[in-house]
């Protein structure tokens, strides 16, 4: 019984030999493949739309320089041109996918022959096509040099340049060439006129003007009005930012030049919750103004319930906290920030009750280069009866109280390119190397410089598997810290390192690994004692797995140690899988982590079977 023109359902397969990323490009382009199920076709769209593939696709093929290629399709095996395969398709019972077949021929590659500039173009531009004979005739390269000519000419000034897009190409059959010519109209070099800003409601104008780094008489520069909207987006109050050039130099042979701005929601307020076995749940929420006086100045009020029915927690904590950033503080490349923070938990190692103030300023050195300078004062109270056994003359329970003077020095390398830490790095490093000096005034006064080195480095294997870019990355950190100049018993139990949990060596509980104490009365599990160094790293193989999803596998390892000498002591070593929701903030985490060691070592460590993380973003 025929349907008349209920959905025909298909499906397709491309036929052809090609270079495996012209084969993506080709499947990518065909509406055959991306609508076969998001967009139902009757059996004439269907025949429509195959017709429509094998013009697009014999375009796409022409693109990479396969000018004689021939793409055609059949449906069912029988042609498109058929007189009656509309209706054998409407005969088809129901549920019965018709079967279209694409097939494409290339032909011979296109080399491309003589490469001509016509017009003003100067002498020493002509490089900068780019371009050579004999190279493969690949469309976008040729479209691609012009742009880069004509953003080139407008970087110099000439800012009514002209590039023919595209420029005349004249196709040779008998030498499988391409010749191109380019018509350049070079204009007179322009400066900078009158720039004015529109659409400011809070925002100061001089706030936005400082930031354009452009004046008035200035030469002409495309890549400086492309630094100043990215400059004025970074404020991080704008929505929006347009840039409008006049269509003509004004009488002084100036181009005056109008930012177009939106700006963004005042406010906003951001929820996050995050899990792992050993720390327990954590709930958040933060508040940020981020336009607090009209010069992008930030106030952000956050506040967490922590440890939330963790096994290395023995009961609810919070953490809270209030920052002021000032932008562009006395210099352009400065911020200012100012913090208070409160934080109470209970953690096997020990409980703690502490209030912080402390002050940053941090100068950008350059695009990859930080650097920042700080002091911090903290009140600290300290609860860890095993303390004990270096005061044998204090009541175990009785609160340690300390107070820390601390200046904090840090000197950052970034090369991933983002500029928050929940998008997924796929290249690059990040270093930070901090070294604070400390003061505490406590039982025992003490003065120490606490220095700390973490380095991340991220390798996109897609040549190695040809899965994309991005898709299959290799990442490792490592971590290494001491205090110099106190022991143990020098330095407040906060103070200390510690290592294991999702931070250094996933597998065991946090601050698990290292030098233990012996158990208290009642007890059968050890609890840390921390040291005065730490070395650990991690190793972790990320896939992507289609659209969405994702997959690791790593290994962690690291040692606690009772002296400052580095690379010493008995290592630990965990290892694990998790699966990854991609998502546009950031990728959901759920990873799964062994100790690698006994049980019997596992069992008198107190050390759970397995550990589990859940959280947005990836572990580093």
């Amino acid at each position: 019984m025929a349907r008349g023109a209920d959905p025909q359902t298909y499906r397709v397969r491309l036929e052809g030999a090609v270079a495996k990323d012209i084969e993506n490009t080709l499947s990518e382009s065909s509406d055959l493949v991306t609508l076969r199920k998001s967009a139902p076709v009757s059996p004439v769209g269907l025949i429509l739309r195959a017709r429509g593939d094998t013009a697009r696709l014999k375009h796409v093929l022409d693109s990479f320089g396969f000018y004689q290629s021939a793409v055609t399709a059949t449906i069912d095996g029988e042609p498109l041109i058929s007189a009656d395969l509309a209706d054998k398709l409407a005969a088809l019972p129901a549920k019965t996918d018709a079967v279209v077949v694409v097939s494409f021929t290339p032909g011979p590659l296109y080399h491309l022959g003589k490469i001509t500039i016509t017009g003003d173009l100067p002498e020493s531009m002509h490089g900068l096509l780019k371009l050579r004979t004999g190279q493969p005739a690949i469309a976008a390269d040729v479209v691609n040099a012009g742009i880069r000519l004509l953003t080139a000419l407008q970087d110099q000034g000439y800012a009514f340049a002209k590039v023919d897009d595209p420029p005349d190409a004249y196709e040779l059959p008998d030498s499988r060439e391409l010749d191109v010519e380019f018509h350049v109209q070079t204009g007179a070099v322009a400066r900078f006129g009158a720039i004015s800003v529109t659409g400011l409601q809070r925002t100061k104008l001089s706030s936005v003007l400082s930031r354009l780094k452009l004046h008035a008489g200035d030469q002409y520069s495309a890549q400086a009005l492309d630094r100043a909207r990215s400059n004025l987006l970074a404020m991080g109050v704008f929505g929006s930012v347009a840039v409008k050039i006049a269509p003509a130099p004004d009488a002084n042979g100036q181009v005056p030049v109008t930012f177009r701005v939106t700006e963004s929601s005042r406010h906003e307020v951001n929820p996050s919750a995050g899990y792992s076995s050993d720390l327990g749940g954590r709930a958040s929420i933060s508040w940020t103004d981020r336009n607090l006086l009209g010069s992008a100045e930030q106030l952000v009020l956050s506040a967490s319930v922590i440890n939330l029915n963790g096994s290395a927690t023995n009961g609810t904590g919070y953490d809270t906290s209030a920052k002021v950033i000032v932008p562009e503080f006395l210099q352009p490349a400065q911020t200012l920030q100012i913090a208070l923070e409160a934080i109470k938990q209970s953690l096997i190692a020990y409980d703690q009750t502490a209030e912080t103030a402390g002050i940053t300023l941090t100068r950008n050195l350059s695009k990859v280069w930080t650097v920042s300078v700080g002091a911090t004062t903290t009140e600290d109270k300290i609860v860890q009866p095993e303390e004990a056994i270096f005061f044998p003359d204090r009541d175990p329970n009785e609160p340690f109280y300390y107070t820390l003077f601390a200046f904090p020095m840090t000197l950052r390398y970034d090369s991933t390119g983002l500029d928050s830490p929940l998008p997924d790095p796929t290249h690059g490093m990040r270093v930070a190397v901090t070294v604070a000096p400390t003061l505490s005034l406590g039982p025992p006064d003490s003065t120490f410089i606490i220095t700390q080195v973490r380095a991340s480095a991220y390798l996109d294997l897609d040549k190695l598997f040809a899965t994309g870019a991005g898709r299959s990355v290799l990442a490792v950190r490592g971590l290494y810290g001491y205090a110099q100049g106190a022991s143990v018993i020098d330095l407040p139990p906060d103070q200390r390192f510690y290592a294991g949990g999702s931070g250094t060596i996933r597998g065991y509980r946090f601050q698990a690994v290292g030098p233990q104490f012996a158990p208290l009365p009642g007890s059968t599990t050890p609890e840390p004692q921390g040291g005065v160094s730490v070395d650990a790293a991690s190793v972790e193989l990320r896939q992507r797995v289609g659209r969405n999803y994702g997959f690791a596998v790593f290994a962690d390892g690291g040692r606690i140690g009772q002296q400052a000498t580095p690379f010493s002591g008995e290592y630990q070593f965990g290892a694990g899988a998790g699966i990854r929701y991609y998502t546009p903030i950031g990728a959901l985490r759920l990873d799964f982590a062994l100790p690698l060691e006994s049980r019997m070592e596992r069992r008198a460590r107190g050390d759970d079977l397995f550990e589990v993380y859940i959280g947005l973003g990836q572990a580093f």
